[in-house]
């Protein structure tokens, strides 16, 4: 019997020494055991992906990994082979499908753990697109927080930034009309503005001195103008507006590859849905499918169990389990008998030992009594 047949016969749970008697029996549970071999090594390979990913970007994350991988399959061998052995084909179909209904539900629990890491390696690619979206839109939200912040903050600062650009513009319109004004005062054009004199002479003198006057207004008005665009500006890098950018492609690339495994697996979860918030059902019904797979995979141990008629190695299972429940039995009885027997040879002879004492020490007293 080569060592293959023998080591899924021990994933099985079946006790070997009795199997050996019922060749019939054989594939069976080299069947089973395999089963529930391979369901661990899936468990194996999920457990240290997931492991990896919390540990992404340390320099043991791969042994992390692997570490975790292998008691994570270790844990979910022990179980399953724990619920496959301890299914007992003496009861009815309805007893045993009850007895069993608890170890299903362990299982499709455990089926549903072992599935998610894998559908986030099978969804990588998608994974990634829909992370690096919510990325981008985080980061439209949080700058339009901080405008609308800033905006509130310092509304009554731009209200007058906002006035002093309106008299500047004003003022600007209004010198550019002044100076043609006095260019055709110095040039001798007449109209209802000038006088049509030609040079330099007392109206243009009077326009002169009122375009410099709008030409200081202008010039203070922009000083103040400056003044507080600095502050706004100052306040801008205080409150971190000027430093908050949208993402990059490449900034993109990175949060996602460093991205933890919650984050991936809310992604895994909103790629069944359209950006609507609608059903998207190709990736739903794909990721479902999977899901069951797994779940069928890791119950299947247990419907093969079920599912099988009872055979010669079950009947001597159960026989052997009668035998040694009433060889313990007869234990307890030989056990208890030792024990009573035991016990009264002892209160025998703490009695002898009792009256021997008490019959010397009355010889005791009466042979001094005489004495006095």
């Amino acid at each position: 019997m080569n060592k293959v047949t023998r080591f899924f016969w021990f994933c099985s749970g079946a006790h070997i020494d009795t199997l050996k008697k019922y060749p019939l029996e054989h594939n069976k549970y080299v069947g089973i055991g395999a089963t529930i071999f391979f369901t661990a090594l899936f468990a194996t390979l999920s457990g240290g992906y997931a492991m990896y990913f919390v540990f992404n970007g340390t320099p043991f994350a791969v042994i992390f990994a692997i570490l975790f991988g292998l008691i994570w399959g270790t844990a979910i061998f022990n179980m399953d082979r724990y619920i496959v052995s301890s299914i007992n084909k003496e009861g009815s179909t309805n007893q045993q499908i009850l007895q069993a209904s608890p170890r299903i539900l362990l299982a499709i629990m455990i089926g549903i753990v072992i599935s998610r890491p894998l559908e986030l390696k099978i969804f990588d690619k998608e994974i990634r697109n829909k992370l690096k979206n919510a990325y981008l839109k985080g980061q439209h939200r949080k700058i339009d927080t901080l405008e609308k912040t800033y905006n509130q903050k310092y509304a009554m600062e731009m209200g007058k930034n906002s006035d002093l650009k309106k008299q500047r513009d004003s003022l600007e319109k209004d010198i550019n009309q002044s100076r043609y004004q006095l260019n055709q005062e110095v040039f001798g054009d007449k109209t209802n503005q000038t006088s049509g004199i030609v040079g330099y002479g007392t109206y243009a003198k009077q326009k002169q001195a009122v375009l410099q006057e709008k030409e200081d207004r202008l010039k203070n008005v922009m000083d103040n103008e400056d003044k507080l665009d600095g502050y706004l500006a100052r306040r801008k890098d205080y409150e971190g507006l000027n430093d908050t950018r949208l993402f990059s492609d490449h900034q993109l690339d990175s949060l996602a590859n460093i991205a933890g495994f919650a984050d991936r697996n809310w992604a895994l979860g909103q790629l069944g849905y359209n950006d609507d918030g609608s059903r998207n059902l190709d990736t739903f019904l794909a990721e479902t499918f999977i899901s069951w797979l797994f779940i069928l995979f890791e119950c299947l141990p247990v419907f093969v169990k079920l599912m099988s008629p009872k055979g010669p190695y079950d009947v001597a299972v159960g026989k052997l389990a009668e035998a040694n429940i009433h060889t313990a039995e007869r234990d307890k009885e030989r056990e208890i008998e030792v024990t009573d027997n035991v016990y009264d040879h002892s209160l025998d002879t703490d009695i002898e030992k009792k009256k021997k004492l008490i019959s010397g020490q009355s010889e005791y007293d009466l042979g001094r009594h005489r004495y006095d």
